[in-house]
Formats: structure tokens, C-alpha cells, sequence
């Protein structure tokens, strides 16, 4: 390998400033936030939105460090693995819109970023492997929070949320935390629904027969779009937020965590 090589995948694999920007506002949030430093909603709505990019990049991450490792060699060039958002084939998919659906219907929605050159890879495993390597990152992302959160050690009783002049039963930095953990658990399950357009199907596709993937291509695009739209428009949107708050309250964490932390987020109410 010459020199010349070794500083490209380097460069490859350099972290982008634009990721390390949002590791900085994540713990600069964190901080006023603990703190009681300025406006504890927009506090909030700083931590989860950069909290939750950050798990996005770390997310499509997942998917091209796998693909790398599955053989499409050319995923390097394209700048997948400097986590830089600007850098994904999709970042209005990928970025806005999940963020929009955040703040408009409280729901976490990975959206597809990194584009694949799946004929570079062999084995139908592989490409399965790939599709999972994202929902996985908010899987443990969302174990992580919800172990911090049921811990109880940023439990604060002299220094309670306060929401319109009323005291609430928890602190803010739980909450959010709460929050940003409901996030993560709501993403796993919906991405890993067999839907066209989401990491699921990604992982069934390979397994099935060229003329059924032939006749579910054309839907890919608008999967997610779909998805969102039922989940806020209907009743399935509220079966699934029981479901969510189910799985939180495995580990012992109290659904008014991410309940106050999602009425803390929403600043501008």
C-alpha cells in the first residue's frame, strides 16, 4: 500500500466537523439543561433534535460500515463513513423529513440515506446483514437511555420540570432523556416493519423471487411517507405509542418520562 493510499482511507475515515458539531451541541445541551442554565424547553428541544441526528448519522453508519465489510469497496469514496449528513445520497429523506416527524407527531422514523452497490456483494446474508446494521444502532441506543433513565442518577426532587408556571413530577433532563429514548424504541419497531422504503424490507427483499421484488420496487419511494401518514392520521398511531410505552416500562422507566419530555420539546406551545 503506498503512502498515497494510506492518507485517502485515512481521510476516509476521518470523523466530519460537521458530526462533531452535534456531538458539541448535544453536551452543551445536556449541561444547561442539568444545570438550569437559560430556557429548559428549548434545552430540551436542542438535546433530543441533536441527540437524535447524531443516531441517524450513527445509523446509516451502521449500514455502509457493514456494506464496506460486505464487499462494496467503493463506499469509502463516498464519504459514508466520516458520519458527515451532507455527505448521504438522500439527506432530505434521510435528515429533514425524519426530524419534521419528530416535532409534528412524536414519532422516530429513520428514513433510507446511503446508497449500496448490492451487485458488488454476494451472498443473500450479506445483504440482509446490511439492511439490519442500522435498526440495531437505535436498538442499543435506546437500551442505553432507558438503563440511564431508570438508574434514577439524574433524578433531581429539589429541581422538578416546570411547564406553565406548574411544577411536574419529574426533572427535565430525565425527561428528555425519556423522550429521545421513545425515539429510539419507536424507530427500531417501525423500521423494522417489511414495508418497501424501510431497513425491514431490506432484509426480507433478498429472500424473495426477482418478479415479486420486480412488482414492490415501484412502492419503495413512498413507504415511508406511508407510514407516517397512517401512524398520525388514525387510531394505529395511538395502538402504537401503547406499544412503545409497553417496552419502556420493561425497564422500569415511568411513561411520564418521555411523556413530560416530549411536552417539554415542544417549546413553542
Amino acid at each position: 500500500m503506498t503512502f498515497a493510499d494510506t492518507q485517502r482511507r485515512s481521510e476516509e475515515n476521518r470523523i466530519s466537523p460537521v458530526f462533531w458539531v452535534l456531538l458539541a451541541t448535544l453536551a452543551t445541551s445536556a449541561w444547561a439543561v442539568v444545570s438550569g442554565y437559560g430556557s429548559a424547553r428549548f434545552g430540551v428541544f436542542l438535546f433530543v433534535v441533536s441527540g437524535w441526528m447524531v443516531s441517524l448519522c450513527l445509523h446509516e453508519y451502521a449500514h455502509a460500515r457493514t456494506a464496506m465489510h460486505s464487499g462494496d469497496i467503493t463506499i469509502g469514496a463516498k464519504g459514508y463513513l466520516t458520519l458527515n449528513p451532507f455527505k448521504y445520497a438522500h439527506a432530505l429523506l434521510s435528515f429533514v423529513l425524519p426530524v419534521i416527524f419528530v416535532i409534528m407527531g412524536g414519532i422516530g422514523l429513520p428514513g433510507g440515506a446511503v446508497y449500496i452497490e448490492r451487485h458488488r456483494i454476494r451472498g443473500r446474508l450479506k445483504h440482509s446483514l446490511i439492511s439490519a446494521a442500522g435498526p440495531l444502532v437505535n436498538v442499543l441506543f435506546g437500551v442505553a437511555l432507558l438503563v440511564l433513565v431508570s438508574s434514577g442518577v439524574f433524578d433531581d426532587p429539589d429541581r422538578p420540570a416546570v411547564l406553565d408556571g406548574q411544577q411536574l413530577i419529574v426533572s427535565a433532563f430525565p425527561a428528555a432523556l425519556g423522550f429521545l429514548a421513545f425515539l429510539q424504541v419507536s424507530a427500531s419497531l417501525l423500521n423494522l416493519l417489511p414495508i418497501p422504503g424501510l431497513d425491514g424490507y431490506g432484509i426480507v427483499e433478498p429472500w424473495l423471487s426477482p418478479r415479486t421484488r420486480r412488482a414492490i420496487e415501484p412502492f419503495a419511494p413512498y413507504g415511508m411517507l406511508a407510514v407516517f401518514v397512517i401512524f398520525w392520521q388514525t387510531s394505529v398511531g395511538q395502538w402504537f405509542s401503547d406499544l412503545v410505552f409497553s417496552i419502556i416500562r420493561l425497564f422500569g422507566v415511568s411513561e411520564a418520562y418521555p411523556v413530560v419530555g416530549q411536552y417539554l420539546f415542544r417549546f413553542w406551545q
